[in-house]
C-alpha cells in the first residue's frame, strides 16, 4: 500500500525541491501540497468526517508555513489527528529545536537543505509508525479523531446582542444531556460570564497563559466547577491583564481543554484580539451573534469581512444566529443571511427579555424557566449544532448514575425525548 504524504510548505522553492525528492521515494503518493496552515488543517479535517482511512499517513510541515506558527501547528495536528504522523522541515537542527518539536508531538525532523536518504528513511520510519498505531486503534472508523471534543465559539456583531448569554446556555445545555462541557471566556477585558452564573473565584484563564505544557493536573487547578456540572474557566478580574493571553496561549488552552471535554464552548465576546481570533480559527463552529437592526447587522458584516482579509475564518464556514427576532422586524434572518454571505442558523432566539431580566440581574442565568421562550430556542440551538447527547446515549449515562444525576439533565432528557 502506498505511503501518503502531505506537504505543508508556504516556501515556492522548497515545495518544488520537495516535491521532487518525494516523488523519487519507493511507494510513496505524494499529494497536492497545502500553502498556509489554515488549508492542512480544514483539509485533515474535511478527510476525518469521511474516515480516518483517508488520512494521509504522513504530513510534512516546512518550518516557514503560516499563519500558524511551524511548532503550533505540528501540536495541533498531533492533537487533532493522533493518527497522522508529522515530520518538520527545518535549517536549524539544533538539540532545543528537536526538543521543541518533540514536545509538539513531531514524529521526525529533517534538515535543510532536502537530502534522499534522509528524508526517505524518516518517511519510511514514520508512515510505519501511523500504521502501527491505526492497527492498534482498531478500524479507521471506530478511531475517536477530534483530540477530545467539539470547539464551539461564539461572537458578538457589536455589544449587547446577547453572546454571552447564548454562550452559556449552549454551554449548560450540553452538559444537562451528559456531555462533560468546559465554558472559557475569552472576552479578556470585559468579560461577564461570571457576573452571569454568579460565582466568585480566584484563577483564570491567564493564569495559564505562561505555561508551555498544560497537564490535566494544571488545567483542574485553573478551572471552577459550576454547580450545574460546567467547567469554567474565566477572564481576569483585571482587564488590563488580558494582554497576557497570546493567540499562541490561547492555542494551548483551548488544544488543553479540547482533550479533556467533550465540548468547549467559547465566549468570545464582540472585539476579536488576538486570542480571540486563534480560538475561532480553530473551531469546529463559529457562531456569531446578531440582532435584525441596521447597526448590528453592519457589525456582522464588518466582523466577516475581517476574518475573511486575515484568514480566520471564510463566511461561508462562519453560522450566524438572530437574537431578538420577531415576526415584526424590517430585516429578517434572510436578508441577513444575504448581507453577510454566512450560513444561517435555522433556530432563533425570540425578543422576550422580559423572561431573562430577574435572572440576569440575579446572576442566575443558569436557572432560566425550562419553560420560557428564549432558553428552548437557545436548547433547540444546541441541538442544532449536534452539542446536545442523543437521546438513547443520554439515558444509557443516566442510569450508569441514577442516584447522582442532576434533575435538569433528567427534564432536558424528558422533553427531547
Amino acid at each position: 500500500m502506498p505511503t501518503r504524504i502531505l506537504p505543508a510548505v508556504g516556501d515556492a522553492d522548497a515545495v518544488r525541491s520537495l516535491i521532487t525528492l518525494l516523488s523519487q521515494l519507493p511507494d510513496a503518493e505524494p499529494l497536492p501540497p497545502l500553502g498556509d496552515s489554515t488549508q492542512l488543517v480544514d483539509t485533515l479535517a474535511r478527510l476525518a468526517a469521511e474516515s480516518v482511512d483517508e488520512l494521509p499517513e504522513v504530513v510534512i510541515v516546512h518550518e516557514r508555513i503560516g499563519p500558524v506558527p511551524a511548532l503550533e501547528l505540528v501540536r495541533e495536528v498531533a492533537l487533532r489527528f493522533p493518527a497522522v504522523g508529522v515530520i518538520l522541515v527545518t535549517t536549524d537542527a539544533g538539540p532545543g529545536l528537536f526538543s521543541a518539536a518533540m514536545d509538539s508531538g513531531a514524529r521526525g525532523l529533517v534538515t535543510l537543505p532536502l537530502g534522499y536518504e534522509d528524508l526517505a528513511h524518516r518517511v519510511q520510519a514514520v508512515a510505519q509508525w501511523s500504521v502501527g498505531v491505526r492497527r492498534h486503534l482498531g478500524h479507521g472508523g471506530d478511531v475517536f479523531t477530534g483530540a477530545g471534543g467539539t470547539v464551539v465559539t461564539v461572537c458578538g456583531a457589536k455589544g449587547g446582542v446577547g453572546t454571552t448569554l447564548t454562550a452559556v446556555q449552549l454551554a449548560l445545555a450540553a452538559q444537562a444531556s451528559g456531555r462533560p462541557t468546559a465554558l472559557v471566556d475569552m472576552d479578556l477585558q470585559t468579560g461577564d460570564v461570571a457576573s452571569y452564573l454568579d460565582v466568585q473565584f480566584r484563577r483564570s484563564v491567564v493564569d495559564l497563559a505562561a505555561i508551555s505544557d498544560i497537564s490535566p493536573r494544571v488545567l483542574a487547578d485553573a478551572v471552577f466547577r459550576h454547580d450545574t456540572g460546567v467547567a469554567l474557566l474565566l477572564a481576569p478580574g483585571e482587564g488590563e491583564r488580558g494582554e497576557e493571553v497570546t493567540d499562541r496561549a490561547a492555542r494551548q488552552i483551548i488544544s488543553a481543554l479540547r482533550s479533556r471535554y467533550e465540548v468547549v464552548v467559547v465566549d468570545c465576546g464582540a472585539q476579536l484580539g488576538g486570542a480571540g481570533a486563534a480560538a475561532v480559527e480553530m473551531a469546529d463552529t463559529a457562531l456569531l451573534v446578531t440582532t435584525p437592526d441596521v447597526v448590528a447587522v453592519r457589525g456582522a458584516k464588518r466582523a466577516v469581512r475581517m476574518w475573511d482579509r486575515l484568514q480566520i475564518r471564510k463566511a461561508e464556514e462562519t453560522t450566524l444566529v438572530v437574537n431578538r427576532h420577531s415576526r415584526g422586524t424590517e430585516i429578517q434572518p434572510a436578508l441577513i443571511q444575504k448581507i453577510t454571505g454566512t450560513a444561517l442558523a435555522a433556530t432563533t432566539v425570540p425578543a422576550h427579555f422580559k423572561e431573562l431580566q430577574a435572572a440576569v440581574d440575579a446572576g442566575r442565568v443558569h436557572a432560566l424557566d425550562p419553560k420560557g421562550t428564549v432558553r428552548q430556542a437557545l436548547w433547540a440551538l444546541a441541538g442544532e449544532l449536534g452539542l446536545v447527547q442523543a437521546p438513547e446515549t443520554a439515558v444509557v449515562r443516566r442510569g450508569a448514575r441514577a442516584r447522582g444525576g442532576d434533575r435538569g439533565a433528567v427534564g432536558f432528557r424528558r422533553r427531547r425525548e
